[in-house]
């Protein structure tokens, strides 16, 4: 008996597109703090930008889960693309780092119409016992664009300037959208049965079980409170970490970017076992274990004066998000009914974002008020006091169908 591939022939193409443009963005993204001071910014402000950034997936990414549900995963990623590609021209043309500003509100609407749509789509095209090595998969397939996009980024940016190089990974994205486009237009009569009319009574109809499902006190409420601590203590450091590297370490931009080159590598390494480990052992084996992978990491980093020891800290950074992510993707994806895939990742991420609002403004006002060091210990600290609650909280009880009748998880 023929066994079928673990990826269809629609999402392969679908991780095309997906690549060719996080091609693009990581490019930048491991540079972008060096870009904002380049274009005038201190410390300080680099740490209010990225907070005022970080306003403007607040305001897309419910929006962007709920029509993903409503109108469709590629329709909503095409309409997505339009505003990632408009983006990119405001970060070529910005006269100063306050117009970057709106180039981050265009990016937002961006991810919050494809980031949901990503994980829901990979979810529809698997069955529920091989999602998690589908994600493991698919996630591998998707590291090539850490591989190769920072270390073109770093290149052009340190040989030619930050603004050929948005030339260039602007130009990557809108070939992306083009293929975007083309798919969205012909799913729209396959899928056509799966849409319903977008309203505004439908919105609020999906919130409102999305919020029964977070106050529950299930599985879903562990993921969604451990999960807003984690992300506002890192948010915290994020984007310190290339001013901390570049102005502390003296490392080039061509040295900051091979460091995320390394841990895409590491990453694309072991995501595939991970999702088998995901799929055997439990989806909280994997995330437990990675987020330790990630403390070590965090350790490496804050002991580390030369390049090496950075690898190394980086190389621990990808073997962790490795096992963090199709565990993550698979257990969300068990405990939210498909009609509410969307909106759940949107509704996650906009509460969490919420939790973190403030995260980069604090971590640059820790970094210059104390040590550049003292922010970084936040998140090693909230990842080693999560670690137990994750291994309580993160189980799925052995009677699913009972636990399906008292409405605590998909259908």
């Amino acid at each position: 008996m023929n066994k079928s591939p673990l990826l269809t022939g629609r999402l392969v193409l679908f991780m095309g597109t997906m690549i060719l443009a996080n091609i693009a963005g990581h490019m930048y993204g491991p540079l972008l703090p060096l870009y904002v001071q380049e274009l005038g910014a201190n410390v300080g402000q680099v740490g209010l930008f990225f907070t005022l950034g970080a306003v403007a997936p607040l305001l897309f990414q419910i929006l962007g889960g709920w029509l993903s549900d409503a109108i469709g995963r590629l329709q909503a990623i095409a309409i997505g693309s339009l505003a990632g590609v408009a983006g990119y021209a405001v970060f070529i043309l910005a006269p100063s780092w306050l117009w970057l500003l709106l180039a981050t509100v265009l990016g937002a609407m961006a991810t919050s119409f494809v980031a949901p749509s990503y994980v829901a789509f990979v979810a529809e095209e698997s069955a529920e016992e091989a999602r998690g090595r589908v994600y493991g998969l698919s996630q591998t397939l998707f590291q090539v664009v850490g591989i190769v996009g920072p270390p073109i980024g770093g290149y052009l940016s340190q040989y030619f300037g930050f603004r050929k190089m948005f030339v260039v990974s602007g130009a990557l994205y809108t070939l992306a959208t083009l293929m975007r486009l083309g798919m969205a237009r012909r799913a729209r009569h396959r899928d056509a049965a799966d849409r319903r009319k977008p309203t505004v009574a439908d919105l609020k109809a999906s919130l409102a079980a999305m919020t029964g499902m977070i106050l529950a006190g299930g599985v879903l409420t562990w993921i969604f409170l451990s999960d807003g601590v984690r992300d506002a203590t890192f948010n915290m450091v994020a984007q310190l970490l290339p001013l901390y590297m570049q102005n502390l370490m003296g490392f080039s931009n061509v040295q900051i970017s091979w460091l995320s080159s390394i841990q895409a590598t590491v990453t694309m390494v072991f995501l595939t076992p991970a999702g088998w480990l995901s799929d055997r052992k439990g989806e909280r084996v994997g995330i437990v274990v990675g987020f330790s992978l990630i403390a070590m990491a965090m350790v490496s980093f804050l002991q580390s004066r030369v390049f090496i020891g950075f690898v190394a800290a980086w190389a621990l950074f990808g073997a962790g998000i490795a096992l963090i992510d199709p565990a993550y993707n698979s257990l969300i994806s068990k405990v939210v009914p498909r009609r509410l895939r969307g909106t759940a990742f949107g509704v996650f991420t906009t509460s969490i974002g919420l939790l973190s609002l403030p995260a980069p403004y604090l971590g640059a006002m820790l970094w210059e008020r104390f040590t550049p060091q003292v922010p970084f210990y936040i998140p090693l600290a909230t990842t080693v006091l999560l670690l137990p609650v994750m291994w309580i909280k993160f189980k799925l009880p052995p009677n699913r169908e009972a636990w399906e009748e008292q409405g605590n998880m998909g259908e």
